[in-house]
């Protein structure tokens, strides 16, 4: 199903107080990882995983929207927003660690059955962890975020993939400039209808977690490391197909970064998953919060007992 706008008759959004939200640490292998949460635990889980260059602070919205009804928790990965930070030389920066720290985080937090919302980086991660563990997962919501070959062969991938193919300090330095204060203003404001509905401290907290010795070099080893993302796209499409799990996809339609025929694969493998195209960029959730925790609750309801 492919749509633009909410339900005629969306669920009625109960608004939670901000205050609400708990700010915990739980240590994973010795590292902090940093989370927010709402909600009643004895309610249907939903894990929030984010994107880059950003943290959990992204959904610092959407949890109100949904901790009415629903356990909302979003962890910083280790090396992004209040988490831990370890040197380069005691941690693993890849896609493949990440996930398996994220997978021990819901361990340790006592999660057993959740929904997941992933974009951007928060794909090849909850995707890792959906294929390895598919009876945990009772939803996903995706926006944003890649899982075929078709939602990278554009423009803004040919430098990342030059890099994947030669690691040398040439191809290295080409990909640099995105972890600078423009090209993270950029991915806020790229795209979206009107710039004086997106708050300036989003890109303004990203850039200054990024901005801390040694952050930069974390995050072109995790460039580097979304080379391994690839390879792994037909056993995630494997799992869609055997396992079917109820999928809505809300996706900012004039994102340069994961645009639509990035999108439209879903529907191969899974045609009852719901596709919303959003009048906005990557950072989807600044401008359609509201829209975006609209269809939420709708499909969520629907799909979560």
């Amino acid at each position: 199903m492919v749509a633009s706008a909410a339900p005629s008759a969306p669920e009625a959004t109960n608004v939670v107080s901000s205050a609400a939200v708990r700010y915990r640490t739980v240590k994973v292998d010795g590292v902090n990882v940093f989370y927010r949460e709402a909600g009643s635990k004895n309610a249907p889980a939903i894990l929030l995983l984010h994107g880059f260059p950003t943290s959990s602070q992204m959904f610092r919205n959407l949890i109100p929207r949904l901790a009415d009804r629903y356990h909302v928790i979003a962890p910083d990965y280790p090396g992004y927003g209040q988490s831990d930070m370890p040197p380069m030389d005691k941690f693993e920066y890849s896609f493949d660690n990440l996930s398996r720290v994220v997978d021990k985080f819901t361990t340790a937090i006592g999660l057993t059955r959740f929904a997941m919302y992933v974009q951007d980086y928060g794909a090849p991660i909850g995707y890792r962890i959906a294929a390895a563990h598919p009876e945990r997962i009772s939803a996903i919501v995706v926006q944003n975020g890649n899982a075929y070959d078709e939602g990278i062969d554009n423009e803004f991938w040919v430098a990342a993939k030059a890099y994947w193919a030669d690691k040398s300090v040439a191809n290295g330095a080409k990909l640099r400039p995105l972890f600078e204060l423009p090209a993270t203003k950029w991915q806020y404001t790229e795209g979206i209808r009107d710039t004086q509905r997106i708050s300036p401290d989003a890109w303004t907290v990203d850039q200054a977690y990024m901005d801390r010795p040694g952050n930069k070099d974390i995050q072109l080893e995790m460039f580097y490391s979304y080379g391994s993302n690839p390879p792994l796209y037909p056993s995630w499409q494997a799992y869609f197909r055997k396992h079917q799990p109820p999928m809505l996809i809300v996706w900012g339609k004039n994102d340069k970064i994961f645009p639509p025929p990035g999108a439209h694969p879903y529907l191969r493998d899974l045609p009852k998953a719901e596709l919303h195209l959003l009048d906005t960029g990557h950072f989807a959730l600044e401008e359609e919060g509201e829209k975006i925790s609209q269809l939420m609750r709708a499909f969520l309801q629907r799909h979560l007992k």
